[in-house]
């Protein structure tokens, strides 16, 4: 029904933006940790090294929330996930603003991670089941972008914020901010119709009908025909015989992508200083990345609709790889912040195409489990990315050479895009 649609209904539009605010909301509360830990680590007298167990704590809690949590909208629907999600980010970064000690800190880091972690899975799910089918690409993509934008305006408050009311204000803000999406997710988000029909839970035929109404549909008046075949909503229904391998290579790809990714966003301020900036200019080559990223996601989304989704992504990899290759090549402060916007511009436009990518690989059934298994995992790279870029920085390697190092899993994740194979992937 929805697929077959050229043009999109209001509905799909208020879908569409209110799982672009929620990743807004993401991205804010994932970057918070770090907008504070300057301020925290004075006030408490503590160093980098254990902030890098807060990091990978928060991490590790947004694995297990990929993983574990967002399969289950699978079986409860994707709404009530989401309203779960949103309650965990919200009251676990807001109750954050309490934490006393650093084991407080890492406690409520990992509760609002499992929240974060699956809401990304959720929401592009969600956006995947209501997007038409010429356009979903670009949808899906449109969606992950609100994580950047997010990281961004969340950054600009907490310049603010912070040396006026303290760092625990940002966490006030932050919290709250997230605790008010969850009333305009029960008003205004629907349960996903492809949920309701396949899935048929209680009083699925009134509620597939008021969606159908408000999107201006013919009514049904009973039921599709169920599938009596159970189907498993487990991880190891990725790894049936038709999909076991694009799971296998999602996943990789996922993997290798996140590792170079989380490299750049958790050392943007050191390598931009390593680079010859100030400390002003490095706080705005995050800034300059995270807005690249956001053209880069957009672009890639009207790109994927019409050339195919796995050519543009490796496209967008492959390049990004160039330039990091390319980088130590450059001085000056203009280019080197012109070349952190090129990076974030390839390197997030090409792994939010990823998300797309599992969206369309698996059925309604195991779709909201495909895709948090793959961010999932692939958060393992974003453990590791982090820690070994870590020691290439400490350990004196120049900047070029550091930026080699991850320009190839980057080049590898774009030949492994390639290879992904799907009926329901261009």
């Amino acid at each position: 029904m929805l697929k077959d649609r050229i043009k999109i209904a209001s509905l799909q539009y208020v879908t569409v933006l209110i799982c672009f605010l929620l990743n807004m909301c993401d991205g804010m509360d994932v970057m918070v940790i770090s907008y504070t830990s300057n301020a925290i680590g004075k006030e408490w007298a503590i160093g980098a090294g254990d902030f890098g167990i807060v990091f990978s704590i928060g991490l590790f809690g947004m694995a297990l929330g990929a993983m574990l949590l967002a399969s289950k909208a699978d079986i409860f629907g994707r709404k009530p996930m989401i309203v779960l999600c949103a309650f965990l980010m919200g009251t676990g970064v807001f109750f954050t603003a309490y934490a006393q000690s650093l084991p407080q800190l890492i406690l409520f880091r990992f509760f609002s991670g499992i929240g974060i972690g699956s809401m990304l899975a959720c929401t592009s799910t969600i956006t995947a089941e209501y997007a038409p089918e010429k356009t979903k690409n670009f949808w899906v993509s449109f969606v992950m972008a609100g994580y950047p934008i997010g990281a961004v305006l969340s950054g600009l408050v907490a310049t603010k914020l912070i040396p006026a009311n303290g760092w625990q204000s940002m966490y006030y803000f932050a919290g709250a901010v997230t605790l008010l999406t969850i009333p305009i997710i029960m008003l205004f988000l629907k349960e996903s119709l492809e949920f309701l029909l396949k899935t048929q839970p209680q009083n699925a035929l009134q509620k597939a009908n008021k969606i159908l109404v408000a999107i201006k549909l013919e009514q049904l008046k009973e039921l599709p025909a169920k599938d009596t075949k159970k189907t498993k909503t487990t991880v190891v229904s990725l790894f049936d015989d038709s999909i076991k391998n694009s799971t296998i290579l999602l996943w990789s790809a996922f993997l290798l992508c996140f590792a170079a990714l989380y490299f750049l966003t958790s050392w943007i301020p050191k390598l931009a200083s390593n680079a010859g900036l100030s400390a002003s200019l490095s706080i705005y080559a995050g800034i300059f990345f995270n807005l690249g990223a956001f053209i880069g996601i957009i672009i890639q989304g009207y790109l994927s609709a019409k050339f195919g989704l796995r050519k543009v992504i490796c496209c967008f990899l492959i390049g990004t790889a160039l330039i990091m290759v390319l980088f130590g090549f450059f001085t000056g402060p203009f280019m080197t912040l012109i070349l952190f916007c090129l990076i974030g511009f390839g390197i997030q436009g090409g792994f939010i195409g990823l998300y797309a990518v599992a969206a369309r690989i698996y059925p309604t059934e195991i779709r909201g489990t495909g895709i948090g298994w793959a961010i999932g995992f692939g958060r393992l790279g974003a453990i590791l990315g982090p820690f070994i870029g870590g020691l290439l920085i400490s350990s004196g390697a120049s900047l070029q050479f550091n930026f080699i190092s991850f320009a190839i899993p980057v080049a590898v994740a774009a030949v492994v895009t390639l290879f992904i194979k799907s009926p329901n992937v261009s």
